[in-house]
């Protein structure tokens, strides 16, 4: 047994360590002490007994599962003998490879998850994420009650607005978030196929309907202007807005036969726009993805599609949302990894160097703190983990 442990991957093991041996309610480790340990739901997600104690009624012991919702009660609940088993089996893997796991790790250019926050209950399946430009605050986008929650840089709760409602000025189904340079969060709900203004504050200034058949992705320009893609028309919309006042002053189409156009980024260092496109595959799944980066004169400059990565990497990618870095390098999330990847500048497509390969579930939304630290959003932890790069680390 010492010999298969000392030959298990320190990589494997990494993974082993955090997608099976990890609580994705709180993030701490499974044990076998009494509160890490984990526990069966009857639907067959697990969890550690501490968030079974947290998510139970005090009196009815009744919960919902955190990831399907599927009720039942907390004495329902049994031990995950799998996991302890593999607990059991790893243990002295893992009390040996630390070494190895920390060499690889910081491999130049690669990230390391440095903490996360939000979590089940905090935030209810998350779409979209963004930071305000002047403050740092971190604003994402969700299911809960109240639809808007924003952190503080470190991760606090700050506040929360947008109700779950059919009033106007209400988010129903929110897709994608945004910051404007002077603190406004523009939000693009599905429910009613609209465009929301909301100051810091949560008071609402503005709604744009009847332009959009479904307004998905949305940014902030370097000039304090909104691009919103529209996923059914297939276009890229360009907003001039008067946020103070709540009032609409200009659109215009920038871009049209975009094939179901979704996320995107603007890219402050060049003002080039990157747009992520979902094309259908007659006789496949749709799951098919393409990247296209467009010069701030709307012109292609760039463009990479998943057949085309997946000729050069070396399993299936999937993406899921796009992002630039502060020196203009296109970085994008896979869900099929999952992972982040950097794809180098439009003009190099696709230079790929993986950023992020362990400690994501489903990441969705991707952005870059001033201090160059990775967040991601994971909408399958409910919860917003922090990457960086380690002290001493190249690249």
């Amino acid at each position: 047994m010492g010999e298969e442990a000392a030959g298990v991957r320190p990589e494997l093991v990494r993974e082993a360590e955090v997608s099976l041996l990890e609580c994705k309610v709180c993030f701490e480790r499974f044990g076998h002490r009494q509160q890490r340990r984990p526990r069966n739901l009857p639907c067959g997600h697990v969890v550690c007994l501490a968030c079974v104690a947290a998510l139970a009624h005090p009196r009815s012991l009744a919960l919902e599962c955190p990831f399907c919702r599927r009720a039942c009660r907390a004495c329902d609940t049994s031990d995950c003998l799998p996991v302890l088993h593999l607990l059991e089996l790893l243990g002295s893997t893992l009390q040996a490879a630390p070494a190895a796991l920390s060499a690889a790790s910081c491999a130049p250019g690669v990230l390391t998850c440095h903490h996360a926050f939000g979590g089940w209950g905090t935030l209810v399946n998350p779409t979209g994420l963004a930071l305000c430009p002047k403050t740092g605050r971190v604003v994402v986008v969700h299911d809960g009650k109240r639809r808007v929650k924003i952190f503080d840089s470190g991760g606090g709760g700050a506040h929360q607005f947008g109700e779950k409602g059919d009033a106007a000025h209400d988010v129903k189904y929110p897709l994608d978030v945004a910051v404007t340079n002077d603190c406004h969060v523009v939000v693009t709900d599905a429910g009613d196929r609209s465009l929301k203004v909301f100051d810091f504050f949560g008071q609402i200034k503005l709604v744009v309907g009847k332009q959009f058949s479904l307004p998905w992705g949305v940014e902030i320009t370097p000039h304090n202007q909104v691009l919103v893609t529209d996923t059914e028309a297939g276009t890229l919309h360009l907003l001039e807005v008067d946020f103070p006042e709540g009032v609409l002053r200009r659109t215009e189409r920038l871009q049209a036969q975009l094939c179901s156009p979704r996320g995107m980024a603007v890219s402050w260092l060049t003002g080039a726009i990157a747009i992520l496109e979902h094309p259908w595959a007659l006789g496949t799944a749709n799951n098919n993805t393409r990247v296209k980066v467009f010069n701030s004169a709307m012109q292609l400059i760039g463009q990479v599609d998943s057949f085309g990565l997946n000729l050069l990497f070396p399993s299936k990618i999937t993406v899921s949302a796009v992002t630039f870095d502060h020196q203009g390098n296109v970085i994008v999330a896979d869900t099929s990894g999952p992972a982040i990847i950097c794809l180098g500048k439009p003009e190099e497509f696709p230079a790929l160097k993986p950023m992020v390969t362990h400690g994501l579930s489903r990441p969705v939304a991707l952005a870059f703190t001033k201090e160059n630290s990775l967040l991601v959003l994971d909408t399958a932890s409910h919860s917003i983990k922090v990457f960086k790069v380690m002290e001493g680390n190249g690249g």
